[in-house]
Protein backbone atom coordinates (compact mmCIF):
# COMPACT_ATOMS: atom_id res chain seq x y z
CA UNK A 1 0.00 0.00 0.00
CA UNK A 2 0.86 3.58 -0.73
CA UNK A 3 -0.20 6.49 0.66
CA UNK A 4 -0.23 9.73 -1.36
CA UNK A 5 1.23 13.25 -0.52
CA UNK A 6 -2.43 14.11 1.11
CA UNK A 7 -3.29 10.88 2.62
CA UNK A 8 0.55 10.74 4.43
CA UNK A 9 -0.04 14.26 6.06
CA UNK A 10 -3.39 14.15 7.24
CA UNK A 11 -2.03 11.03 8.98
CA UNK A 12 1.08 12.57 10.56
CA UNK A 13 -1.29 15.91 11.39
CA UNK A 14 -3.83 13.28 13.52
CA UNK A 15 -1.03 11.71 15.09
CA UNK A 16 -1.50 8.17 13.94
CA UNK A 17 1.48 7.25 12.84
CA UNK A 18 0.50 3.70 14.42
CA UNK A 19 -2.07 3.14 11.35
CA UNK A 20 0.38 3.53 8.69
CA UNK A 21 1.48 0.20 10.02
CA UNK A 22 0.35 -1.54 6.94
CA UNK A 23 1.76 1.35 4.97
CA UNK A 24 5.22 0.61 4.13
CA UNK A 25 6.47 -1.02 0.96
CA UNK A 26 8.84 -3.73 2.90
CA UNK A 27 6.56 -4.48 5.18
CA UNK A 28 6.70 -2.62 9.44
CA UNK A 29 7.53 1.03 9.17
CA UNK A 30 11.24 2.58 10.22
CA UNK A 31 11.36 2.81 13.78
CA UNK A 32 11.74 6.70 13.34
CA UNK A 33 8.95 6.94 10.93
CA UNK A 34 6.56 5.93 14.15
CA UNK A 35 7.20 9.17 15.82
CA UNK A 36 4.58 11.69 14.35
CA UNK A 37 5.21 14.93 13.57
CA UNK A 38 2.26 17.28 13.00
CA UNK A 39 2.38 18.59 9.58
CA UNK A 40 1.77 22.74 9.43
CA UNK A 41 -2.25 23.31 9.56
CA UNK A 42 -3.49 23.50 5.99
CA UNK A 43 -5.59 26.80 6.25
CA UNK A 44 -7.06 26.52 2.68
CA UNK A 45 -10.38 27.97 2.10
CA UNK A 46 -12.88 26.49 -0.79
CA UNK A 47 -15.67 27.32 -2.98
CA UNK A 48 -16.84 30.98 -2.30
CA UNK A 49 -14.52 31.54 0.53
CA UNK A 50 -12.08 31.94 -2.01
CA UNK A 51 -12.58 35.73 -2.41
CA UNK A 52 -9.66 38.76 -3.35
CA UNK A 53 -7.11 36.47 -5.70
CA UNK A 54 -8.40 37.78 -8.77
CA UNK A 55 -8.39 41.52 -7.86
CA UNK A 56 -4.91 40.89 -5.82
CA UNK A 57 -2.85 39.21 -9.08
CA UNK A 58 -4.57 42.18 -11.37
CA UNK A 59 -3.39 45.15 -9.37
CA UNK A 60 0.05 43.66 -9.00
CA UNK A 61 0.16 42.91 -12.93
CA UNK A 62 -1.15 46.84 -13.37
CA UNK A 63 1.12 48.15 -10.58
CA UNK A 64 4.75 46.43 -10.47
CA UNK A 65 7.99 48.29 -11.56
CA UNK A 66 11.03 47.73 -12.24
CA UNK A 67 12.21 50.67 -10.35
CA UNK A 68 10.81 50.22 -7.31
CA UNK A 69 12.24 46.30 -7.27
CA UNK A 70 14.64 45.37 -4.99
CA UNK A 71 18.41 45.75 -6.90
CA UNK A 72 18.65 41.19 -5.67
CA UNK A 73 15.94 40.48 -7.33
CA UNK A 74 16.26 42.61 -10.91
CA UNK A 75 20.42 40.47 -10.26
CA UNK A 76 18.87 37.72 -10.01
CA UNK A 77 15.93 37.83 -12.52
CA UNK A 78 19.17 38.59 -15.07
CA UNK A 79 20.84 34.99 -14.40
CA UNK A 80 17.69 33.08 -15.12
CA UNK A 81 17.52 34.76 -18.01
CA UNK A 82 21.03 33.70 -18.81
CA UNK A 83 19.81 30.52 -17.95
CA UNK A 84 16.97 29.90 -20.07
CA UNK A 85 18.20 31.21 -23.12
CA UNK A 86 21.27 29.13 -23.04
CA UNK A 87 19.08 25.99 -22.57
CA UNK A 88 16.10 27.42 -24.98
CA UNK A 89 19.22 27.28 -27.52
CA UNK A 90 20.18 23.66 -27.21
CA UNK A 91 16.36 22.59 -26.98
CA UNK A 92 15.83 24.60 -30.14
CA UNK A 93 17.77 21.71 -31.44
CA UNK A 94 15.76 18.70 -30.59
CA UNK A 95 13.18 16.76 -32.82
CA UNK A 96 9.93 18.00 -30.73
CA UNK A 97 11.45 21.79 -31.48
CA UNK A 98 11.43 21.13 -34.94
CA UNK A 99 8.36 20.06 -35.28
CA UNK A 100 6.72 22.78 -33.10
CA UNK A 101 8.74 24.97 -35.28
CA UNK A 102 7.38 23.90 -38.24
CA UNK A 103 3.68 24.10 -37.32
CA UNK A 104 4.31 28.06 -35.94
CA UNK A 105 5.94 28.76 -39.71
CA UNK A 106 2.69 26.97 -41.28
CA UNK A 107 0.48 27.92 -38.92
CA UNK A 108 1.33 31.62 -38.82
CA UNK A 109 0.60 34.60 -40.92
CA UNK A 110 1.83 37.51 -38.94
CA UNK A 111 5.44 38.20 -38.90
CA UNK A 112 5.59 39.69 -35.23
CA UNK A 113 8.19 37.52 -33.07
CA UNK A 114 11.64 35.32 -33.83
CA UNK A 115 11.42 31.75 -33.41
CA UNK A 116 15.58 31.01 -31.35
CA UNK A 117 17.23 28.41 -33.75
CA UNK A 118 20.06 27.97 -36.23
CA UNK A 119 17.57 29.49 -38.96
CA UNK A 120 15.53 31.77 -37.28
CA UNK A 121 12.08 32.40 -38.18
CA UNK A 122 9.39 35.11 -37.92
CA UNK A 123 5.76 34.23 -37.17
CA UNK A 124 3.28 35.74 -34.84
CA UNK A 125 3.44 36.55 -31.14
CA UNK A 126 2.00 33.96 -29.81
CA UNK A 127 3.70 31.50 -32.22
CA UNK A 128 6.93 32.28 -30.99
CA UNK A 129 6.00 32.06 -27.56
CA UNK A 130 4.98 28.25 -28.14
CA UNK A 131 7.71 27.82 -30.00
CA UNK A 132 10.64 28.96 -27.64
CA UNK A 133 8.98 27.88 -24.84
CA UNK A 134 9.21 24.72 -26.34
CA UNK A 135 12.41 24.35 -26.75
CA UNK A 136 13.33 25.98 -23.20
CA UNK A 137 11.88 22.85 -21.70
CA UNK A 138 12.91 20.67 -24.51
CA UNK A 139 15.46 19.47 -22.45
CA UNK A 140 14.12 19.64 -19.16
CA UNK A 141 17.25 21.77 -18.27
CA UNK A 142 15.14 25.11 -16.98
CA UNK A 143 15.24 26.58 -13.71
CA UNK A 144 12.56 25.07 -10.45
CA UNK A 145 10.09 26.72 -7.91
CA UNK A 146 11.78 26.07 -4.72
CA UNK A 147 8.78 25.43 -2.37
CA UNK A 148 8.44 27.36 1.59
CA UNK A 149 6.67 24.50 3.55
CA UNK A 150 6.96 21.02 3.84
CA UNK A 151 3.24 20.35 2.20
CA UNK A 152 4.09 22.30 -0.63
CA UNK A 153 6.06 19.68 -2.58
CA UNK A 154 9.60 21.14 -3.87
CA UNK A 155 10.56 20.49 -7.94
CA UNK A 156 6.54 19.81 -8.34
CA UNK A 157 5.33 23.37 -8.51
CA UNK A 158 6.56 25.09 -11.49
CA UNK A 159 9.48 25.74 -14.48
CA UNK A 160 8.51 29.61 -14.02
CA UNK A 161 10.63 31.26 -16.44
CA UNK A 162 10.30 29.61 -19.27
CA UNK A 163 6.10 30.44 -19.55
CA UNK A 164 6.84 33.67 -18.96
CA UNK A 165 9.90 34.74 -20.39
CA UNK A 166 9.08 33.77 -23.89
CA UNK A 167 5.68 35.28 -24.12
CA UNK A 168 7.88 38.64 -22.75
CA UNK A 169 10.25 38.19 -25.29
CA UNK A 170 7.75 37.70 -28.15
CA UNK A 171 5.68 40.53 -27.16
CA UNK A 172 8.35 42.29 -26.45
CA UNK A 173 9.49 42.27 -30.14
CA UNK A 174 6.30 43.01 -31.17
CA UNK A 175 5.97 45.70 -29.53
CA UNK A 176 9.71 47.38 -29.79
CA UNK A 177 9.79 47.75 -26.08
CA UNK A 178 12.96 48.56 -24.07
CA UNK A 179 14.88 46.12 -22.06
CA UNK A 180 13.61 47.44 -18.82
CA UNK A 181 10.43 47.14 -19.70
CA UNK A 182 10.65 43.39 -21.09
CA UNK A 183 12.70 42.74 -17.67
CA UNK A 184 10.34 44.24 -15.46
CA UNK A 185 7.34 42.08 -17.37
CA UNK A 186 9.15 38.86 -17.07
CA UNK A 187 9.47 39.66 -13.37
CA UNK A 188 6.39 39.87 -13.14
CA UNK A 189 5.22 37.23 -14.84
CA UNK A 190 7.60 35.02 -13.02
CA UNK A 191 6.12 36.44 -9.90
CA UNK A 192 2.69 35.73 -10.20
CA UNK A 193 3.27 32.34 -11.38
CA UNK A 194 5.04 31.79 -8.51
CA UNK A 195 2.32 32.95 -5.52
CA UNK A 196 -0.17 31.19 -7.53
CA UNK A 197 1.45 27.90 -7.93
CA UNK A 198 2.03 28.40 -3.72
CA UNK A 199 -1.53 29.48 -2.96
CA UNK A 200 -3.48 26.61 -4.65
CA UNK A 201 -3.76 23.37 -2.86
CA UNK A 202 -1.04 21.25 -3.46
CA UNK A 203 -3.83 18.51 -4.57
CA UNK A 204 -3.57 20.36 -7.82
CA UNK A 205 -0.31 18.39 -8.90
CA UNK A 206 -1.42 15.28 -6.97
CA UNK A 207 -4.34 14.66 -8.60
CA UNK A 208 -1.61 14.49 -12.09
CA UNK A 209 -2.02 18.44 -13.75
CA UNK A 210 1.57 19.39 -14.81
CA UNK A 211 1.62 22.83 -12.66
CA UNK A 212 4.24 24.21 -15.20
CA UNK A 213 1.44 23.85 -17.78
CA UNK A 214 -1.76 24.52 -15.27
CA UNK A 215 -0.24 27.99 -13.63
CA UNK A 216 2.82 29.14 -16.38
CA UNK A 217 -0.61 30.69 -18.54
CA UNK A 218 -0.72 33.28 -15.71
CA UNK A 219 2.67 33.86 -15.93
CA UNK A 220 2.57 34.49 -19.59
CA UNK A 221 -0.11 36.24 -19.22
CA UNK A 222 0.68 38.59 -16.86
CA UNK A 223 3.86 39.33 -19.12
CA UNK A 224 2.17 39.43 -22.10
CA UNK A 225 -0.44 42.32 -20.08
CA UNK A 226 2.49 43.87 -18.84
CA UNK A 227 3.73 44.57 -22.02
CA UNK A 228 0.63 45.67 -23.64
CA UNK A 229 -0.46 48.16 -21.15
CA UNK A 230 -3.74 46.84 -19.91
CA UNK A 231 -5.95 48.25 -17.74
CA UNK A 232 -7.21 46.85 -15.01
CA UNK A 233 -10.33 45.67 -16.12
CA UNK A 234 -8.90 43.96 -19.46
CA UNK A 235 -6.25 42.13 -16.64
CA UNK A 236 -9.13 40.70 -14.92
CA UNK A 237 -11.14 39.36 -18.39
CA UNK A 238 -7.07 38.04 -19.62
CA UNK A 239 -7.15 36.39 -15.99
CA UNK A 240 -10.24 34.92 -16.52
CA UNK A 241 -9.45 33.65 -20.46
CA UNK A 242 -6.15 32.23 -19.15
CA UNK A 243 -7.98 30.15 -16.27
CA UNK A 244 -9.99 28.68 -19.60
CA UNK A 245 -6.84 27.96 -21.26
CA UNK A 246 -4.90 26.31 -18.22
CA UNK A 247 -3.79 22.98 -19.15
CA UNK A 248 -1.35 20.05 -19.04
CA UNK A 249 -1.27 16.46 -17.12
CA UNK A 250 1.29 14.78 -15.80
CA UNK A 251 1.07 11.24 -17.78
CA UNK A 252 3.33 13.25 -20.73
CA UNK A 253 6.24 13.22 -18.78
CA UNK A 254 8.63 11.79 -20.28
CA UNK A 255 7.47 12.61 -23.94
CA UNK A 256 7.57 15.58 -26.34
CA UNK A 257 4.07 16.52 -24.78
CA UNK A 258 5.73 17.71 -21.02
CA UNK A 259 7.44 20.60 -22.85
CA UNK A 260 4.59 20.78 -25.13
CA UNK A 261 2.38 21.86 -21.58
CA UNK A 262 4.95 24.80 -21.01
CA UNK A 263 4.60 25.51 -24.59
CA UNK A 264 1.07 26.17 -24.60
CA UNK A 265 0.77 27.56 -21.62
CA UNK A 266 3.31 30.88 -22.89
CA UNK A 267 1.37 30.92 -26.39
CA UNK A 268 -2.02 30.36 -24.51
CA UNK A 269 -0.95 33.36 -22.09
CA UNK A 270 0.27 36.10 -24.92
CA UNK A 271 -3.58 34.67 -26.76
CA UNK A 272 -4.81 35.61 -23.51
CA UNK A 273 -3.61 39.15 -23.47
CA UNK A 274 -3.90 39.77 -26.93
CA UNK A 275 -7.74 39.11 -27.23
CA UNK A 276 -8.21 41.30 -23.71
CA UNK A 277 -6.73 43.96 -25.43
CA UNK A 278 -9.13 43.73 -28.39
CA UNK A 279 -12.28 43.82 -25.39
CA UNK A 280 -13.09 39.96 -25.36
CA UNK A 281 -14.09 39.34 -22.21
CA UNK A 282 -14.04 36.67 -19.56
CA UNK A 283 -15.21 36.24 -15.72
CA UNK A 284 -14.68 39.50 -13.44
CA UNK A 285 -13.36 36.97 -11.11
CA UNK A 286 -11.82 34.09 -13.13
CA UNK A 287 -9.96 32.73 -9.91
CA UNK A 288 -12.14 32.98 -7.50
CA UNK A 289 -14.99 31.11 -6.16
CA UNK A 290 -16.91 27.82 -6.70
CA UNK A 291 -15.88 28.34 -10.47
CA UNK A 292 -13.34 29.76 -10.16
CA UNK A 293 -9.66 28.55 -11.40
CA UNK A 294 -8.14 27.63 -7.91
CA UNK A 295 -11.34 25.48 -6.94
CA UNK A 296 -12.57 23.85 -9.68
CA UNK A 297 -8.28 22.65 -11.23
CA UNK A 298 -6.84 22.93 -7.51
CA UNK A 299 -9.88 22.12 -4.67
CA UNK A 300 -8.62 25.41 -2.94
CA UNK A 301 -6.26 27.34 -2.51
CA UNK A 302 -4.26 29.03 0.95
CA UNK A 303 -5.50 32.82 0.08
CA UNK A 304 -2.37 34.43 2.65
CA UNK A 305 0.03 32.92 0.23
CA UNK A 306 -1.18 35.29 -2.67
CA UNK A 307 -3.16 38.44 -1.73
CA UNK A 308 -0.76 40.63 0.56
CA UNK A 309 2.36 38.36 -0.41
CA UNK A 310 3.08 38.91 -4.21
CA UNK A 311 6.20 40.88 -4.11
CA UNK A 312 6.45 40.40 -0.64
CA UNK A 313 8.37 39.13 -0.53
CA UNK A 314 9.99 38.18 -4.30
CA UNK A 315 9.45 34.53 -4.47
CA UNK A 316 12.51 34.98 -6.93
CA UNK A 317 14.93 35.66 -3.88
CA UNK A 318 12.74 34.08 -0.97
CA UNK A 319 12.77 30.93 -1.37
CA UNK A 320 14.69 32.07 -4.24
CA UNK A 321 14.91 29.71 -7.41
CA UNK A 322 17.08 26.65 -8.49
CA UNK A 323 19.34 26.19 -11.36
CA UNK A 324 19.36 22.73 -12.72
CA UNK A 325 23.48 21.02 -13.43
CA UNK A 326 22.53 17.93 -15.01
CA UNK A 327 19.22 17.97 -17.88
CA UNK A 328 16.54 15.76 -16.60
CA UNK A 329 13.96 16.32 -13.40
CA UNK A 330 15.39 17.77 -10.87
CA UNK A 331 14.18 15.63 -8.08
CA UNK A 332 17.05 13.61 -9.27
CA UNK A 333 19.86 15.83 -8.88
CA UNK A 334 20.80 15.53 -5.42
CA UNK A 335 20.59 11.85 -5.66
CA UNK A 336 22.73 11.82 -8.68
CA UNK A 337 25.19 13.91 -6.95
CA UNK A 338 25.01 11.36 -3.84
CA UNK A 339 25.61 8.49 -6.70
CA UNK A 340 28.52 10.91 -7.89
CA UNK A 341 29.96 10.93 -4.48
CA UNK A 342 29.91 7.29 -3.89
CA UNK A 343 31.08 6.75 -7.52
CA UNK A 344 34.48 9.27 -6.48
CA UNK A 345 35.28 8.91 -3.24
CA UNK A 346 35.64 5.02 -3.62
CA UNK A 347 36.75 4.83 -7.45
CA UNK A 348 34.24 2.53 -8.05
CA UNK A 349 34.46 0.78 -11.73
CA UNK A 350 30.73 -0.37 -13.20
CA UNK A 351 31.99 -3.96 -13.06
CA UNK A 352 32.85 -3.90 -8.84
CA UNK A 353 28.85 -3.16 -8.14
CA UNK A 354 26.15 -5.65 -7.44
CA UNK A 355 23.19 -3.65 -6.73
CA UNK A 356 22.00 -0.04 -6.51
CA UNK A 357 18.80 1.36 -4.08
CA UNK A 358 17.49 4.59 -3.93
CA UNK A 359 15.55 5.20 -1.25
CA UNK A 360 13.58 8.49 -1.13
CA UNK A 361 9.65 9.31 -1.09
CA UNK A 362 6.67 9.22 -3.51
CA UNK A 363 7.19 12.80 -3.86
CA UNK A 364 10.52 11.65 -5.71
CA UNK A 365 9.73 8.47 -6.94
CA UNK A 366 6.31 9.09 -8.51
CA UNK A 367 7.49 11.58 -11.01
CA UNK A 368 10.49 9.54 -12.01
CA UNK A 369 8.30 6.80 -13.03
CA UNK A 370 10.08 4.95 -15.45
CA UNK A 371 11.76 1.78 -14.92
CA UNK A 372 14.24 0.48 -17.72
CA UNK A 373 14.06 3.74 -20.12
CA UNK A 374 13.66 3.14 -23.89
CA UNK A 375 14.80 6.70 -24.97
CA UNK A 376 16.05 9.88 -24.13
CA UNK A 377 13.27 11.18 -23.18
CA UNK A 378 12.09 8.93 -20.68
CA UNK A 379 15.90 8.35 -19.42
CA UNK A 380 15.19 12.00 -18.11
CA UNK A 381 12.26 10.64 -15.68
CA UNK A 382 13.93 6.82 -14.87
CA UNK A 383 15.64 6.28 -11.30
CA UNK A 384 17.35 3.48 -12.82
CA UNK A 385 19.08 5.56 -16.07
CA UNK A 386 19.98 8.66 -14.05
CA UNK A 387 22.65 6.27 -11.51
CA UNK A 388 23.20 4.43 -13.85
CA UNK A 389 24.90 7.47 -16.26
CA UNK A 390 26.88 8.71 -13.30
CA UNK A 391 28.39 5.10 -12.28
CA UNK A 392 29.55 4.43 -16.28
CA UNK A 393 30.44 8.08 -17.32
CA UNK A 394 30.83 10.11 -13.95
CA UNK A 395 28.74 12.80 -15.57
CA UNK A 396 25.23 12.89 -16.47
CA UNK A 397 25.22 15.88 -19.53
CA UNK A 398 23.49 16.36 -22.81
CA UNK A 399 26.22 14.04 -24.29
CA UNK A 400 24.72 11.14 -22.36
CA UNK A 401 20.81 12.33 -22.60
CA UNK A 402 20.62 10.90 -26.21
CA UNK A 403 18.92 7.84 -27.74
CA UNK A 404 22.60 6.27 -28.76
CA UNK A 405 23.65 6.05 -24.68
CA UNK A 406 20.50 5.36 -23.23
CA UNK A 407 19.96 1.95 -25.26
CA UNK A 408 23.87 1.06 -25.69
CA UNK A 409 24.48 -2.23 -23.89
CA UNK A 410 26.28 -0.57 -21.20
CA UNK A 411 23.70 1.02 -20.12
CA UNK A 412 21.03 -1.30 -20.45
CA UNK A 413 22.84 -3.74 -18.67
CA UNK A 414 23.59 -1.14 -15.92
CA UNK A 415 19.67 -0.32 -15.46
CA UNK A 416 18.85 -3.82 -14.43
CA UNK A 417 20.87 -3.45 -11.03
CA UNK A 418 19.24 0.09 -9.82
CA UNK A 419 16.10 -0.33 -8.20
CA UNK A 420 14.09 2.48 -6.46
CA UNK A 421 12.49 2.14 -3.10
CA UNK A 422 9.78 3.84 -1.35
CA UNK A 423 10.58 4.88 2.13
CA UNK A 424 8.18 6.21 4.74
CA UNK A 425 10.83 7.57 7.17
CA UNK A 426 12.13 10.26 4.82
CA UNK A 427 8.80 10.45 2.82
CA UNK A 428 7.71 11.74 6.72
CA UNK A 429 10.38 14.33 6.81
CA UNK A 430 7.97 16.36 5.05
CA UNK A 431 8.35 17.35 0.84
CA UNK A 432 9.92 21.05 1.32
CA UNK A 433 13.47 19.38 -0.02
CA UNK A 434 14.71 16.89 -2.23
CA UNK A 435 15.69 13.86 0.60
CA UNK A 436 16.87 10.44 -0.50
CA UNK A 437 19.82 8.02 0.78
CA UNK A 438 21.46 5.59 -2.17
CA UNK A 439 22.87 2.76 -1.29
CA UNK A 440 25.75 0.43 -3.26
CA UNK A 441 26.19 -3.10 -2.65
CA UNK A 442 29.36 -4.43 -4.17
CA UNK A 443 30.66 -7.20 -5.53
CA UNK A 444 33.01 -7.80 -2.90
CA UNK A 445 30.11 -7.93 -0.24
CA UNK A 446 30.94 -4.37 0.90
CA UNK A 447 27.78 -2.10 1.72
CA UNK A 448 27.99 1.76 0.94
CA UNK A 449 25.45 4.53 2.04
CA UNK A 450 25.49 8.19 0.91
CA UNK A 451 22.68 10.59 1.60
CA UNK A 452 21.31 12.94 0.16
CA UNK A 453 22.72 17.08 0.38
CA UNK A 454 19.77 19.35 1.43
CA UNK A 455 22.37 21.62 0.09
CA UNK A 456 22.05 20.63 -3.51
CA UNK A 457 24.10 22.21 -6.38
CA UNK A 458 22.06 25.58 -8.20
CA UNK A 459 19.76 25.78 -5.52
CA UNK A 460 19.75 29.17 -3.12
CA UNK A 461 22.15 27.01 -0.21
CA UNK A 462 24.55 26.07 -2.69
CA UNK A 463 24.19 28.84 -5.75
CA UNK A 464 25.87 28.70 -9.50
CA UNK A 465 28.53 31.06 -9.31
CA UNK A 466 28.78 33.78 -12.54
CA UNK A 467 31.29 30.97 -13.81
CA UNK A 468 29.04 28.13 -13.13
CA UNK A 469 26.69 29.51 -15.44
CA UNK A 470 28.80 31.27 -17.97
CA UNK A 471 30.12 27.38 -18.11
CA UNK A 472 26.17 26.07 -18.84
CA UNK A 473 25.42 28.87 -21.02
CA UNK A 474 28.65 27.94 -23.59
CA UNK A 475 27.77 24.54 -23.20
CA UNK A 476 24.38 24.59 -24.16
CA UNK A 477 24.14 27.91 -26.71
CA UNK A 478 27.45 26.62 -28.43
CA UNK A 479 25.05 23.98 -30.11
CA UNK A 480 23.57 26.97 -32.56
CA UNK A 481 26.25 29.97 -31.69
CA UNK A 482 29.26 30.20 -32.82
CA UNK A 483 32.08 29.87 -30.10
CA UNK A 484 33.36 34.02 -30.53
CA UNK A 485 29.65 34.80 -29.96
CA UNK A 486 29.23 33.44 -26.91
CA UNK A 487 30.63 35.86 -24.40
CA UNK A 488 29.07 39.09 -26.16
CA UNK A 489 25.30 37.82 -25.67
CA UNK A 490 26.48 36.28 -22.21
CA UNK A 491 27.52 39.97 -21.02
CA UNK A 492 24.61 41.62 -23.09
CA UNK A 493 21.98 39.51 -21.17
CA UNK A 494 23.62 40.75 -18.01
CA UNK A 495 22.69 44.23 -19.14
CA UNK A 496 19.38 44.08 -20.58
CA UNK A 497 18.15 46.21 -18.26
CA UNK A 498 20.54 49.09 -19.58
CA UNK A 499 19.69 48.91 -23.15
CA UNK A 500 18.17 52.22 -24.73
CA UNK A 501 17.27 50.19 -27.72
CA UNK A 502 13.24 50.26 -28.63
CA UNK A 503 13.00 46.64 -29.80
CA UNK A 504 14.97 43.03 -28.19
CA UNK A 505 15.95 42.45 -31.82
CA UNK A 506 18.72 44.70 -30.71
CA UNK A 507 18.59 44.09 -26.85
CA UNK A 508 22.27 45.56 -25.68
CA UNK A 509 23.97 45.22 -29.19
CA UNK A 510 24.00 42.08 -29.60
CA UNK A 511 21.86 39.81 -32.41
CA UNK A 512 20.61 36.23 -32.25
CA UNK A 513 19.70 36.32 -36.29
CA UNK A 514 16.19 38.09 -34.95
CA UNK A 515 18.08 39.81 -32.08
CA UNK A 516 19.02 39.36 -28.57
CA UNK A 517 22.66 40.01 -28.87
CA UNK A 518 25.20 41.16 -31.26
CA UNK A 519 26.31 37.92 -33.36
CA UNK A 520 24.40 35.85 -35.96
CA UNK A 521 23.21 32.91 -35.53
CA UNK A 522 24.31 31.60 -39.71
CA UNK A 523 27.79 31.45 -37.85
CA UNK A 524 27.09 28.18 -36.20
CA UNK A 525 29.33 24.98 -35.70
CA UNK A 526 27.03 22.15 -35.68
CA UNK A 527 25.09 20.86 -38.69
CA UNK A 528 21.51 21.11 -38.72
CA UNK A 529 18.91 18.25 -38.78
CA UNK A 530 17.37 15.97 -36.25
CA UNK A 531 20.28 14.28 -35.22
CA UNK A 532 20.47 14.91 -31.93
CA UNK A 533 23.07 12.53 -30.33
CA UNK A 534 25.34 13.16 -33.17
CA UNK A 535 25.58 16.93 -32.60
CA UNK A 536 25.54 16.51 -29.16
CA UNK A 537 28.78 14.63 -29.29
CA UNK A 538 30.48 17.06 -30.69
CA UNK A 539 30.69 19.59 -27.64
CA UNK A 540 33.46 20.63 -25.64
CA UNK A 541 33.55 18.92 -21.85
CA UNK A 542 33.84 22.43 -20.64
CA UNK A 543 30.89 22.52 -18.59
CA UNK A 544 31.18 18.91 -17.48
CA UNK A 545 34.31 19.41 -16.23
CA UNK A 546 33.11 23.00 -14.10
CA UNK A 547 31.15 20.33 -12.15
CA UNK A 548 33.16 17.10 -12.23
CA UNK A 549 33.90 17.46 -8.45
CA UNK A 550 30.43 17.31 -6.11
CA UNK A 551 30.40 19.57 -3.55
Amino acid sequence: MRLNRKEFLALLGRGTAASMAAASVEGAIPAAAQTAVPAKPKKEVRGNAIKGTTDAVRRFIATSSLHEMPPNVVTEGKRCLIDNVGVLLAGSTAEGSHILRQYAQKSSGAKEATVFGREPIVVSAAHAALANAGSAHALDYDDTQLSTTPDRTFGLLTHPTTPALSAALAVAERSGASGAAFLEAYLTGVEVECKMAEAIDPNHYERGFHSTGTLGVFGAAAAAGKLMKLKEAQLAHMLAIAASLSAGIRVNFGSMSKPLNAARASENGVFAAEIASQGFTGGDNGLDGQWGFFQVLGDGADLDRLIGALGKPWSIINPGGSFKPYPCGSLSHPSMDAMMKVVKDHDLKPDQIKAVRLRAGNNILEPLRYGIAKNELEAKFSVPFLMSAVILTRRAGMREFTDEFVQSPAAQQMMQRVSPVHDLEIEKQGFDKIRSVVEVDLVDGRKLVQPSDDRYRGGPDNPFTRADLKAKFDDCAQLVLAQDRLGPAFNAIESVDCSKSHTLTRVGGWDLGFGLGGFHISAVSVRRGHDWGRRVARQSHRFESVFQSVQ
